[in-house]
């Protein structure tokens, strides 16, 4: 069984991709910098897949990647804001083919983004250097540039049916007239399996997109249409690149990390070249369906709950770029702590219950969320609006309104989350079920006076918020 590397594979396209090669009958080697982030799909073997320990910044954890690997996907890229991400792309694009050459890989293959070379974007600029490294690398690399992707759980997506359903007039920025050749995720998945081992895809790159040319407008009004909506659209020209950003970051549920970065590359029009297209279509025999045809089938499985990854599990959602086991140790000194018990009535119903929690469905105490969820976004926070993935599954890594889960494990009766909203300090929450009854904890470890401040600021509304809820959660009254 020939092995494949798999880079990014908590990533919004690498947890798909795991599926994807898998059902080639490859070995996926999946790379991520932390296993507790780690979820394998209930349909994959065992034995069809091998979780390794990475970070492409420190060179020596590239040695836990085995060397008979047959094929790579690059799949790391950055949307941070950070002065550095730039060079750190560049850096672990360097580690990465310095280690490569050293294995047995025949082909690699990179997906960036839609790039007009003449004018690009701060991030695209970055996507273009990675690209340029890895040409140079002694494997054949083939490089795939997507623009607008569409599919549950994409940034993209999630933008475009924010603005429509919140939105009956929009006064929008003059970018809205940019043209871009958007494309399904399905096709994205398609073309990176089919080019695996294509030899005349060796050292090229291609634009994969569908046939549809369309203005961002454009394409805010064919969703529109397509859910029945009436939506007037106007352009303003004082929009700023800045204003912009804000505009998207209080309106849709975007961090405000990603629409800067988005706002710098929609500016830029992004159109397929048509030879290019049409070669990569002959190499892999995928034909992309249109973008009508797209947000159809992204509809249906939003609808039907079949959401195999979201950015917003990604850590472009948070407000740092830390490793979960950094935090999965809750700490017991110098920290405040609120322990709530109650007995619960039936322990199968108050774990669902628990991993039910945010999103569509809401908080217990839910009007006082809602405010402190605004108080965030105001912050600068993610507030209540990242939600959930699943209404009812939860995994480690997964973005849960202002929480990220650490810990779920619903055999054990173990839920973990850590705070990644605007605080004064750090913040899990736990619930546990134990001999009977149902434990919550709440812990905060302040950052110095202000810390403390905050917590005795708050601690009249635990009362409200944490006792309501444990025995909401125990019993379901």
């Amino acid at each position: 069984m020939k092995k494949i590397l798999l880079t990014g594979a908590t990533g919004y396209i690498g947890k798909r991709m795991i599926n994807v090669i898998a059902a080639q009958g490859y070995q996926v080697i999946c790379c991520c910098r932390d296993k507790n982030r780690f979820s394998k799909s209930v349909d994959i073997d065992d034995a069809q897949i091998e979780v390794v320990e990475v970070d492409f910044l420190k060179p020596e954890t590239l040695e836990n990647i085995p060397k008979d690997i047959s094929g790579a996907y690059y799949l790391m890229h950055s949307m941070s804001n950070s002065n550095d991400y730039a060079e750190s792309e560049k850096q672990c694009a360097i580690n990465f083919s310095n280690y490569i050459e050293k294995t047995d890989c025949k082909h690699i293959i990179y997906l960036s983004g839609l790039a007009n070379e003449k004018e690009l974007s701060e991030h695209l600029s970055s996507r273009f250097e990675v690209e340029k490294i890895l040409m140079k690398c002694k494997v054949p690399a083939t490089v795939l540039r997507a623009g607008i992707i569409i599919g549950s759980g994409s940034a993209s997506f999630e933008i475009i049916r924010d603005l429509v359903e919140k939105l009956p007039v929009m006064v929008a920025p003059k970018w809205l007239h940019t043209k871009c050749q958007p494309i399904g995720i399905a096709n994205v998945l398609d073309f990176l399996i089919f080019t695996l081992f294509k030899e005349e895809a060796y050292h090229k790159n291609f634009d994969i997109g569908c046939n549809d040319v369309l203005t961002y407008k454009e394409m805010l009004l064919e969703f529109a249409k397509i859910r029945g909506l009436k939506r007037m659209i106007f352009t303003v020209p004082v929009m700023t690149p800045k204003l912009s950003s804000y505009w998207l970051y209080f309106i849709t549920s975007t961090s405000y990390n990603l629409a800067s970065a988005l706002v710098g590359s929609m500016k830029i029009e992004v159109v397929c070249r048509p030879e290019s297209l049409a070669e990569i279509k002959q190499i892999t025999g995928v034909q992309p369906f249109s973008y009508d045809t797209a947000l159809r089938r992204t509809l249906a499985k939003i609808q039907d709950n079949e959401i195999a990854s979201s950015w917003k599990d990604s850590f472009i959602s948070s407000r740092s770029d830390s490793s979960l086991k950094d935090y999965l140790d809750v700490p017991k000194y110098g920290c405040f702590v609120d322990l709530r018990t109650e007995k619960y009535d039936d322990r199968e119903k108050c774990m669902s219950r628990i991993f039910s929690l945010g999103g569509k469905n809401g908080w217990y105490g839910q009007s006082l969320w809602k405010v402190r969820g605004f108080m965030d976004l105001i912050a600068g926070g993610p507030g209540l609006r990242r939600g959930r993935t699943h209404p009812e599954n939860l995994h480690q890594g997964d973005a849960l309104d202002f929480w990220r889960v650490l810990y779920a494990n619903k055999e054990e009766g173990k839920l973990i989350l850590f705070a990644e909203m605007k605080l004064p300090g750090e913040a899990w929450l736990m619930f546990k079920v134990y001999k009977g009854k149902l434990w919550q904890k709440a812990v905060f470890r302040p950052h110095g006076l202000t810390g403390r401040l905050y917590w005795y600021s708050v601690l009249p509304f635990h009362g409200i918020i944490f006792k309501g809820m444990v025995r909401r959660l125990a019993t379901g009254v």
